[in-house]
Formats: C-alpha cells, sequence, structure tokens
C-alpha cells in the first residue's frame, strides 16, 4: 500500500527521520562508550606481567648462550610480542616476535610469507585491504547505519502506515466539516491520542451540529410565533378603516403588543444563554425562600419552606425568571391550586412547583423542554409559545443544575428545579 498523499508521505518521513536519527545517536554513544572503555582498560592495565618461566638460548652446537627468567610485554591482538630475558649477570635481553597470522590454509597450518594468501604473494594483506576497505572505519559505520535505516524502514512501515491513515481520515472529516457537512464523524479506534482526537472532535462536531440546529429551529419557529400577532394586528387595523377603536379593539391590540414583546424577550434570552460567554448577569448570593415568596405572591400561589433560609450562588433575575416560568406553566395547564416547596437535600437545593393539572406523559417528559414544542393540543391553548420550559432548563444549565417533571400523588405534575448549595448552607 503506497502513501497516496503529501500529508502521509511528509508525516512518514518525519517519523522514519527520527528513528533512524535517534538508532544513529544510540549507535554513536554505544560506540564512544566502548572505545572510552578501552581506553580506560589499557590505562590501568600492568605495563609488564608477572614473570612467566625461565628461558635457555642455545647455539647450533648446543652450548648454552643466554639463560634467565623471561617477561612478556602486553600488546594488542595481532601485534608483535616481546620478551625481556633478565640473565644471570643481570644484563636484560629482548625477544620479538612477529604478529601470528590470522588466516589459515585447508590444512590448518599458518600462510607462510611469500605463498599464496601470505603478506607478500596473491591475495596478501594488502590486497585483501584493498578489497575490503568498505569494512574498516569510517565506511564500516555507515554501511551499519544504512542496514539500520532499512530495517527501521521495514519494521515500522506498517505501524506508521496505521497510523497516517487514522490521521488522513481525520483531516478529510475535519475538512467536510469545515465546508459545511456538520453531520460527518471520526472513526473512533484504539485507546491511543489519535484515538482521544477523534473522539474530542466528534464531541465537538455533535456540539456544534446541535447548535445550529437549535439556532435553525429557533429561527424558524420564532419568524411562525412572531408572524402570527402580526397577523392580527394589521388585520384589525385594516378592518377598523379608519374609525376610532372600541375598547375591545384597544385591548386586543395590546394583548397581541404584549404577546410579541415577551416572544422577543425570550427568543434573546435564548440565544444569550446558548451563548456560553454572554454575560447574562452578576453571580451573587440569593435565597431561593424569599425569592419564591415573592413570585407566589404575584400569582397567589402556595409556599411551603422547610428551612429559614436556602442559599445559592446565582444570577438573581434568571433565577427569578425560572420560578416564574415554572409558575406560569402550572397555572396554564393546572385547574387547581399551585403549590411551590423550597427544601434543601443531599447538598442541593429544590424548587418543587406542584398544579393539579392534567399531567405529562412520560414519553413527553424529556421534549417539553425542547424550545417551541409544546404537548399535543395545547398550541390552541390561550398564551405560552414553547420557550418557557426550554428557558428554565437553559437557566439550571447555567447554575450547574438540572430540571425534570414527574408525577404529583393525586393527579398533576411536579417541576422539580434543582440547584448546588452555597458554602454557606450546606449545614442545615
Amino acid at each position: 500500500m503506497s502513501l497516496s498523499t503529501p500529508f502521509s508521505r511528509r508525516l512518514y518521513l518525519r517519523i522514519w527521520l527520527a528513528v533512524v536519527g535517534g538508532m544513529a545517536v544510540l549507535t554513536l554513544a554505544v560506540g564512544w562508550a566502548w572505545r572510552m572503555a578501552e581506553e580506560q582498560k589499557a590505562q590501568t592495565a600492568q605495563p609488564l606481567l608477572p614473570p612467566l618461566r625461565e628461558m635457555v638460548l642455545r647455539d647450533p652446537s648446543g652450548a648454552e648462550l643466554l639463560r634467565g627468567m623471561s617477561t612478556r610485554k602486553p600488546s594488542p591482538p595481532g601485534e608483535a610480542v616481546e620478551f625481556y630475558i633478565e640473565a644471570e649477570d643481570g644484563r636484560v635481553f629482548t625477544l620479538q616476535m612477529s604478529a601470528r597470522p590470522h588466516r589459515m590454509d585447508r590444512g590448518d597450518r599458518p600462510l607462510r610469507p611469500g605463498g599464496p594468501g601470505g603478506p607478500g604473494g596473491p591475495g596478501g594483506p594488502g590486497k585483501q585491504s584493498d578489497a575490503a576497505f568498505w569494512t574498516r572505519p569510517p565506511f564500516g559505520f555507515l554501511w551499519l547505519l544504512g542496514i539500520v535505516g532499512l530495517a527501521v524502514a521495514v519494521g515500522v512501515y506498517p505501524i506508521i502506515r496505521r497510523l497516517t491513515l487514522r490521521l488522513e481520515a481525520l483531516q478529510r472529516s475535519v475538512q467536510k466539516f469545515g465546508e459545511g457537512d456538520l453531520s460527518v464523524r471520526v472513526p473512533e479506534e484504539g485507546q491511543d491520542e489519535v484515538a482521544d482526537l477523534a473522539r474530542q472532535f466528534n464531541a465537538a462536531a455533535a456540539r456544534v451540529e446541535a447548535l445550529v440546529k437549535s439556532h435553525k429551529s429557533l429561527l424558524a419557529n420564532a419568524s411562525h410565533e412572531l408572524r402570527s400577532p402580526l397577523t392580527r394586528i394589521r388585520m384589525g387595523l385594516e378592518l377598523m378603516g379608519g374609525q376610532q377603536p372600541s375598547p375591545t379593539f384597544r385591548e386586543e391590540i395590546l394583548r397581541n403588543i404584549a404577546e410579541l414583546d415577551q416572544l422577543v424577550d425570550e427568543i434573546l434570552l435564548a440565544s444569550r444563554l446558548d451563548a456560553r460567554e454572554a454575560d447574562v448577569g452578576t453571580v451573587e448570593l440569593i435565597d431561593l425562600i424569599g425569592l419564591a415568596a415573592e413570585e407566589c405572591a404575584r400569582v397567589d400561589a402556595d409556599l411551603d419552606a422547610s428551612a429559614d433560609t436556602v442559599e445559592v450562588r446565582g444570577v438573581a433575575k434568571l433565577l427569578r425568571r425560572a420560578i416564574r416560568n415554572l409558575l406560569e406553566n402550572a397555572r396554564r395547564y393546572s385547574s387547581g391550586d399551585i403549590t411551590v416547596a423550597v427544601r434543601r437535600s443531599q447538598g442541593h437545593a429544590e424548587v418543587r412547583v406542584y398544579d393539579r393539572g392534567p399531567g405529562v406523559p412520560d414519553s413527553q417528559r424529556e421534549r417539553i423542554f425542547e424550545p417551541f414544542y409544546r404537548l399535543p393540543g395545547a398550541s390552541e391553548r390561550s398564551g405560552g409559545v414553547g420557550l418557557g420550559l426550554s428557558l428554565v432548563r437553559s437557566i439550571a444549565a447555567r447554575h450547574n443544575g438540572t430540571v425534570y417533571c414527574e408525577d404529583r400523588e393525586g393527579g398533576g405534575a411536579c417541576f422539580v428545579l434543582r440547584l448546588p448549595l452555597s458554602a454557606a448552607s450546606t449545614t442545615p
């Protein structure tokens, strides 16, 4: 399989050069350390070996010419050997022996000088040295480095190719995503850094796609909801025909204008809450009981508080808006009393809004928090455009909290806003 793209070729070349360079540095370091060790060994070696044995030198007639104890001078392998002989009269003689030949003939006999393969014969050291010059330094190191590079190329190619294939897939996905295909995702294979990068890209792509879809849905639904009151106002003005409006007509016009104002306000707030970097107010210490009591008094709802104060850190106007939306939702769908309970529960503050309405089916308890979603048959009810509960969820998320719906005992629904308690309110 070939490296098809310039990206893959460049990446493979960089990795290959890094591996070969590392092997070259390692080889040089090992050679340097070996040489230093040999030099240190040679420096610390004894200049002379201890006496070996007695040596006698005789002439051809058998007469003794020299007798004494011989001592060998240390020498590297392959070089001449020297012996020091100390005679009985104290004189020191030197006996030199040439280096032992390394090559042997087929009869395991040393090659003679001048013979085949000998120092002066055909194929002797001179010619052999010329034929094998590439095996001696520095050429030997270059050949070794070439062999190492070839071995590295063959050995790491499958691993690098697998890596480059995954990086190519990630590159293509990023390119398609940048061209506008927000549904593109990268296969998440393995547990290495590339897989982690793929998972992060998929998470970011999913988040961006969700935001874009949410904004498109918000724009489409907002345009539809804005068109309805504007159409009613325009038709009413056309029916007036320049006449003085009646009190009933004036009230209808004001109601439609208030509906438009509320819708625009909710759309702007939803957009600001979606943008995490947007400034939505000052975070301060808030007493949820006092906040809930003010909103309950506005709609004539009952308040049930199990403590004197329940404090959380948050933006007062947002939390007030969340409680107000829950109360307005309960009043819109409930035919009985409405109760708000504020209490502590496992390190969290809970605001529970109870109503006696028709309740929410299990299959719809998540969808009712989607923007502009209303229960089947609820679009004809007076008031509401389907953004109230969506804003409550966004406000709860801004405060690291949650909101959910459950059944109320005896009929109706209970909406629970759950927020982290402040450090001062964690102990009851």
